[in-house]
Order: structure tokens, then sequence, then C-alpha cells
């Protein structure tokens, strides 16, 4: 009985959208462990939900006591042209593959309730009781990772994400609890071999070992989660990024069976594919909010972005986005003052020098570091800056 209802769910998920479907139990097993070894060896950096969270993410039970089976689901996401050749465009911005259209939490949460009001109906019409279900995309503490890994879905590579022999690097993943015991796949074993592409790209080495990553060191979580200036040591490395970095997961040799995203609402819209500098510079926030409506990077606001925008400004070797970058020089958001004066000592240091005046009113310390060190004045105690 169970067995084909398996087999009827798994149909249903392709006709929602789904690209596969395997089923485990919900136990993460020791991955529980490695994450609050991850953790206490400070890794997470600002992410303190990590730690608050970090219990219910090891027991699946502490979540959902009656759960019995956990649905893990994947959607490729797969793009179509090459995401590292992005970079090579210096005046043009680069967004992760994942954030040029349509926020991926909304679109997969919505089809995992259909499915999960699918399967709910399929228990009563096969005479069962009605299960008791729950649906979770990334937002939740599940590790989906380890889960999928163990429902067969693919395996963590050496850069931690999921990797799948059907579709390399690109699959977003989601999960449905349910009391219902159904039948389990079998997991799918680490393929990686001695290949480490993907921990030699990194730009700022944020691969300490294989399979493991410190986050304060990568440009997802720079670009991100980080709220606060972003240091000195990452910000050439960081070159046109302005939100997240793909180059660990593009670089993976498994890439080559990968697809591209059958979805529309996940292939790049075309201004967001290499939105020119120029024409990021000159958003307001009510700009900014409108142009990424429905869109992941709105999550970050407004500030944490042109703060992202004007880094890669300072990284383009284009003068002519000097005059873009100085209409930040006063902005509200000390993140956004303090990258401005970076480009602006990059792009245009005689332009930044007739605004000198600024700095003497400057209040948040990291702006006026940025102002003491283009002026070559470290000594920003003592009031040298003007």
């Amino acid at each position: 009985m169970n067995e084909r209802l398996a087999a009827r769910l798994e149909a249903k998920a392709k006709e929602l959208g789904f690209d596969v479907l395997k089923i485990t139990q919900p136990s993460v097993g020791g991955a529980g462990a490695r994450l609050a070894e991850w953790i206490e060896a400070g890794f997470a950096g600002e992410m303190d939900w990590m730690a608050e969270t970090a219990e219910r993410r090891a027991d699946p039970a502490l979540i959902f006591p009656q759960a019995r089976s956990a649905i893990m689901l994947g959607v490729n996401y797969g793009p179509a042209a090459n995401p590292l050749a992005g970079l090579a465009q210096k005046s043009a911005g680069n967004l992760s593959v994942y954030a040029r259209n349509r926020d991926y939490h909304d679109l997969i949460k919505g089809r995992l309730k259909q499915l999960a009001g699918f399967l709910s109906a399929a228990a009563r019409a096969a005479g069962l009781e009605a299960p008791q279900i729950k649906v979770f995309v990334d937002t939740a503490p599940v590790m989906e990772k380890p889960l999928a890994q163990a429902a067969g879905l693919g395996w963590q590579g050496k850069h931690t994400n999921l990797v799948s022999r059907e579709f390399g690097s690109w699959l977003f993943l989601g999960s449905i609890f349910t009391s219902l015991e159904l039948p389990a796949d079998q997991p799918e074993r680490d393929h990686c071999g001695n290949c480490s592409a993907c921990l030699d790209i990194c730009p700022t080495q944020a691969f300490p070992a294989p399979h493991v990553l410190d986050a304060r060191r990568c440009i997802s979580y720079l670009t991100i989660e980080h709220k606060g200036h972003i240091a000195p040591e990452f910000r050439e490395k960081i070159g046109n990024r302005i939100y997240g970095c793909d180059d660990c997961l593009a670089v993976c040799p498994w890439n080559k069976f990968a697809q591209d995203a059958r979805e529309i609402r996940l292939q790049p819209r075309d201004d967001m594919s290499a939105p020119p500098l120029a024409k990021l510079l000159r958003l307001n926030e009510a700009a900014f909010r409108d142009l990424f409506s429905g869109s992941p990077v709105k999550r970050i606001g407004f500030a944490r972005f042109m703060r992202n925008v004007l880094i890669a400004a300072g990284n383009s070797g284009a003068p002519e986005l000097g005059p873009e970058a100085l209409r930040h020089l006063d902005a509200a958001s000390p993140l956004m003052r303090a990258m401005a004066v970076w480009a602006l000592s990059r792009l245009a240091p005689d332009l930044l020098a007739d605004h000198n005046a600024l700095a003497a009113r400057e209040t948040d310390v990291g702006a006026r570091r940025e102002w003491a060190a283009a002026q070559n004045a470290p000594d920003i105690e003592k009031g040298r800056l003007s």
C-alpha cells in the first residue's frame, strides 16, 4: 500500500515541477555533532541563529515528534551559461545564479503545500488514517543536505553543498515530514574522489579543510549575511560579486551532467544577468525595492546591497563610475559612506579630495577608517582627517 502511495507521490511531484523526489527516515545521523563542532570553531560568524537552533537541527524529532518519513525534493535551477563568465565584466554586477529571478523559497513552499495536500488526500482515499504533515524550505531548522544525501538525492561535496549525478550543483531543496511510514530510498555515496576544484577556486580561501566552510571568509556570507563593514582583506577578492558567489558550485566537474532549469521563474531575467554598476549606483531605496521585488536580493536591504555594489565599483577599474559613487558619500548608512570613500579612493582620488570636509563630520568608526586610509592618515583617534 505505502509503496503505491510513494509512487503516486513521486508522479505528482514531477507534475508540480519538482525534478527529483526521494524518501528517508527523519534522522541526520552524525551531522548534528559535526554542526556543533563547526559552530564551536566560530565558523558560523554572525549567524547566531545557527547556535540557537543547533539542537533542533541535530534531532528532527524535536521539530516534529510524529514524523516517520522525510520526503526530500529537489528543483533544478541549472544555468544555461557558465556563471564564472560574468566575473570578467568588471563594470557589471554579478549576482548568484539563484538570485537572478524569483525567490525560490516562495516558489518551492507553494508547491510543497500542494504536494502535502495531495499526500493527505491520497492517504485517506487509500483507507489510511489522515497523516500529520509539515513542509520545510531552508528557512526552517532542518538539515536538508544530510537528509538529502540519506535519501539519495546526492552527496555533500567538499564545498559542503549537495552534488547530484543528474543535476550537478544546482538543486534547490525542500522537504515534507509526515507521520506516514513510507519506503526509504538508498542513500547516495560520496563521488568527489581526489578532486579539489571547488576548494582551489575559492577567492578567499574559505575552506580550511574539505567539507568544512569558514563562513566568515565566504563571499556569499560576506555579501548576504554579514551586516557590517567588510574587511579590507576581502574587498578586492569579491570582485564584481554583488550578491552571493557561485565559484565553488560552477567549477564542479559533475556539472557536465547538469540540465538547464525548466522552470521559467528560475531562469535569469535579462536585467539581472549582468546589470551595469552605473545603473545600480543610481538606485535609491524605493527603486531598489521595485527592481528586486519578489527577489531574494531584497531581503538584505538597500544599505547592504549598495555596500556590495560600491565594492564592485571600486574593483572595476572604471574611473567613469567615480561620479556615481560620489552620490553615496553622504548617505544615511555608514556602510554606504565607508564604501563610497573606498571606491572613490581607487577610482577618482581627486574627486574624493574635493569632499574632504565630510571626513571631519563623520561619526562612524568604520567610515572614519576609510577616510584615514584614503588620506594616508592611519591615526584616526587624533583626528588627523583633514
